[in-house]
């Protein structure tokens, strides 16, 4: 039913997390940096080599955070901005990753965040646009699936949307995918990079796990314990910590490694792909305008949008009810805009 993807060469989890240091060097601003993401973030940011100048926002925390990081032997210079100085923080800046927003707590779902986090994300957006209208925008907030096309219509009211520069990070699905693969194949996580498509949240998420010989062994009970899983892992990390977050550590993970891949793809380096949510045309024709698939990295951003490639009887039934999902969540999204 569909082209057959080029899965095999996406990103390995294996893979340097960050780059060389002999490529170009930028600016990256975090956007929510005193939260729970955004500090661990911040750190693992500090150490990538492509990084020149980090700069750290949030309307609290921001600057002690900074001070703190700072103190790492890398070569980045990190400033720390309170919250009436979020214009400086943006000014100049090429990659803007935003962590912003309310952690899940036990019984919440991703959506039940939208009604705190989607003015907060359109907010950021507005400012973004005003001063750094090119700069490459990473979404970690979630609801993802609504976040990013909040951003997006934002940015497309200013004049200045650039869908090749607008990314919903998705990577923690895919490093989820991967570990708890390795964890029932035994086998390394590096032996099972699992690509992701969809959305980021519950039955949009859909892990291709046939696309690997692991996986394609993987069958009745125990493939839909690991796709439940997958799906809903972060589920696991909310009822652990107990009313005291949610996946914080692994999401800092997964979104410092998706900026490192961006940054390598804006450097120049050829053949970096990875699972990411952007403005896709892969199923404009059933009215969906965001989706995950992997995605070529490189100067311009979006370089290319790869198909995904076959699928076997269960995934076809997973995307067809990640679908109407996944559109109800873009609508809501591009509606709270409207």
């Amino acid at each position: 039913m569909f082209a057959r993807s080029a899965a095999k060469t996406l990103a390995s989890p294996s893979s340097r997390l960050f780059s060389s240091s002999s490529a170009r060097q930028t600016k990256v601003t975090v956007l929510g940096a005193g939260g729970g993401i955004g500090q661990p973030l911040s750190l693992l940011l500090k150490l990538d080599p492509l990084v020149s100048n980090l700069s750290l926002y949030d309307i609290r925390g921001a600057p002690g955070v900074a001070a703190d990081v700072s103190h790492v032997d890398t070569s980045s210079e990190v400033t720390g901005y309170a919250a009436e100085h979020l214009d400086a923080a943006l000014e100049g800046t090429k990659v803007v990753v935003i962590p912003a927003g309310v952690p899940r707590k036990p019984g919440m779902t991703r959506d039940d965040l939208f009604n705190t986090n989607a003015s907060i994300v359109r907010d950021l957006a507005a400012a973004i646009g005003r001063v750094a209208p090119t700069a490459h925008i990473l979404v970690i907030s979630n609801p993802v699936n609504s976040t990013v096309p909040i951003v997006a219509a934002t940015l497309e009211k200013a004049g200045v949307f650039d869908p090749a520069r607008l990314f919903g990070v998705t990577t923690l699905d895919v490093v989820r995918a991967s570990r708890f693969l390795a964890s029932v194949s035994d086998s390394s996580p590096s032996e099972c990079n699992v690509p992701v498509i969809g959305g980021h949240s519950g039955p949009t998420i859909v892990p291709l796990l046939s696309q690997l010989s692991r996986g394609k062994r993987l069958q009745g009970e125990d493939y839909d314990k690991l796709v439940y899983r997958i799906q809903f892992g972060g589920d696991e990390v909310v009822k652990a910590k107990d009313g005291a977050g949610s996946a914080t550590l692994s999401m800092a993970y997964a979104g410092a490694k998706f900026t490192g891949l961006l940054l390598r793809g804006l450097s120049g380096e050829k053949g970096v792909i990875t699972p990411t949510f952007v403005k896709s045309p892969l199923f404009a024709d059933r009215g969906i305008d965001f989706f995950s698939s992997p995605v070529e990295l490189g100067v311009n951003g979006v370089e290319k949008i790869h198909p995904i490639g076959p699928l076997s009887p269960q995934e076809e039934k997973l995307l067809e009810a990640c679908l109407p999902e996944l559109k109800k969540n873009i609508e809501k999204g591009k509606a709270f805009v409207a």
